[in-house]
């Protein structure tokens, strides 16, 4: 092929749309063409791109910041970790409702009529005491603030007419009659060692409360003698009557110890007067028993119990009575 026919031919091939492409002899322009034609592609792409940022970051700019506090923010673990527990309340109380079933009450009361007094003796047991009840309320109570706090214990109980015997003869038959109101109240402060009471604890768990207050005691007694009369006739004459409020310092202690998770013994100790109310003033109190927890926050309580009252007025007739009972305890106590 003649060399002008071959040159014709290539100029032909590097031709497009009516523009005229550079020869082959010329690598370098050509390589330079091509690059501009991968160009002229890239370019819409990169304007579209560009466009597409702009609007969402006008959208975004758009849009309300939220809150500080609406703000999730990320601990790392560690962080997360050192963050002290939120602290208990340091506010704790109790609260009791128990029944007192003594299986043996004695005791003695002496009532004046003014000229003279008389004496009435009394040993019961349970099912006496059950038999002439009138009344019963019983209550315990605690609330503190840390370590240091209040309790009380309200005890309220009246019988009706129970035999009696006498301690005089002559008219008398020996047999005597007392109707009998007592109620004992008791508010002091207390302290506690040791851990803070509980329905639920570890084994060696415990705590030590000793307290000092008053104790307040309401007695009404009355007696009624059963006398010979002429011609036989028995009959009862009211001899006289006992009543009295007056008030006691109050010293005592009680203690809990838990021998499982669920089950505690515990312990209750007291005493009040010490003289300075009349010529005999004494009043006390001993309890020893178990706890087992039927829920988180509720004890179920057994008990033996004492409890004793001794008092005289010291005046001349005399009058006084004394108490002594001792017997089991069924409380249910609540933890709040």
């Amino acid at each position: 092929m003649p060399p002008a026919k071959w040159h014709t031919d290539r100029f032909k091939r590097l031709t497009t749309h009516g523009s005229v492409a550079l020869t082959a002899a010329d690598p370098i322009i050509l390589m330079a063409k091509m690059q501009a034609m991968h160009w002229a592609k890239a370019i819409p792409l990169l304007i579209g791109l560009t466009l597409t940022g702009g609007l969402t970051n006008e959208l975004r700019a758009q849009q309300p910041e939220p809150a500080t506090g609406d703000r999730p923010t990320e601990e790392s673990p560690a962080a997360s970790t050192n963050q002290p527990a939120q602290p208990t309340s340091p506010w704790a109380g109790t609260i009791e409702l128990y029944g007192f079933a003594p299986i043996s009450t004695t005791g003695t009361t002496t009532v004046s009529n003014g000229t003279r007094n008389f004496s009435a003796e009394t040993d019961l047991n349970l099912g006496d005491v059950l038999s002439k009840l009138k009344w019963a309320t019983s209550l315990r109570g605690s609330i503190e603030k840390d370590r240091l706090g209040l309790l009380v214990d309200l005890d309220y109980v009246k019988l009706g007419q129970y035999e009696s015997t006498t301690g005089r003869r002559g008219i008398f038959t020996g047999s005597a009659d007392v109707t009998a109101t007592q109620g004992i109240y008791d508010l002091a402060l207390r302290y506690r060692f040791g851990d803070r009471e509980a329905a639920v604890g570890k084994p060696g768990q415990f705590s030590l409360i000793p307290y000092a207050g008053i104790r307040i005691i309401n007695a009404q007694l009355d007696v009624g003698a059963q006398i010979q009369g002429s011609g036989g006739r028995v009959s009862f004459q009211r001899q006289g009557n006992f009543g009295r409020t007056w008030v006691q310092p109050l010293l005592g202690t009680q203690a809990t110890i838990f021998m499982s998770p669920r089950l505690r013994a515990f312990a209750r100790a007291d005493i009040g007067g010490f003289g300075l109310s009349g010529s005999e003033d004494l009043s006390g109190n001993a309890q020893v028993g178990l706890g087992y927890a039927v829920g988180n926050n509720t004890d179920l309580n057994i008990s033996w119990r004492y409890a004793g009252i001794n008092y005289n007025t010291g005046d001349i007739p005399d009058s006084g009575y004394s108490s002594y009972r001792n017997g089991f305890e069924i409380g249910l106590k609540f933890f709040f």
